[in-house]
């Protein structure tokens, strides 16, 4: 059996790591977690230590596209999320495309005018 060396290793991420993800506050995403019912990281132990799975991270993605990168308000957030989760979800996928796209053309053009 060959070794998949895409698979990523880690099952469960800390509060503070997806809040460094972002770049956003531990509260921000503990808030969000009180308005969007969909995002319940996993808890565990007497001190409800968070636990997020790459499912959860990607309900963060999706928030975080329409509040902070398009600008939504919280409540237009839910509904747009409420209304049309499928579009929603698309959306958030190509706009992460188009980032990743941005950031290796600025790389190039860095590139390019080193070389000139």
């Amino acid at each position: 059996m060959a070794l998949n060396l895409n698979k990523n290793l880690k099952l469960y991420y800390s509060i503070s790591e997806v809040a460094n993800m972002f770049g956003l506050n531990e509260s921000t995403l503990r808030y969000w977690e009180q308005e969007f019912p969909f995002l319940k990281p996993k808890t565990s132990g007497p001190s409800k230590i968070r636990q997020y799975t790459e499912k959860d991270i990607e309900q963060v993605r999706l928030i975080y596209n329409l509040v902070k990168v398009r600008g939504f308000k919280l409540s237009a957030a839910k509904k747009m999320i409420n209304a049309n989760r499928k579009g929603a979800d698309k959306s958030a996928e190509v706009l992460s495309s188009l980032i990743d796209i941005r950031t290796e053309l600025q790389a190039m053009r860095k590139q390019l005018d080193y070389l000139q």
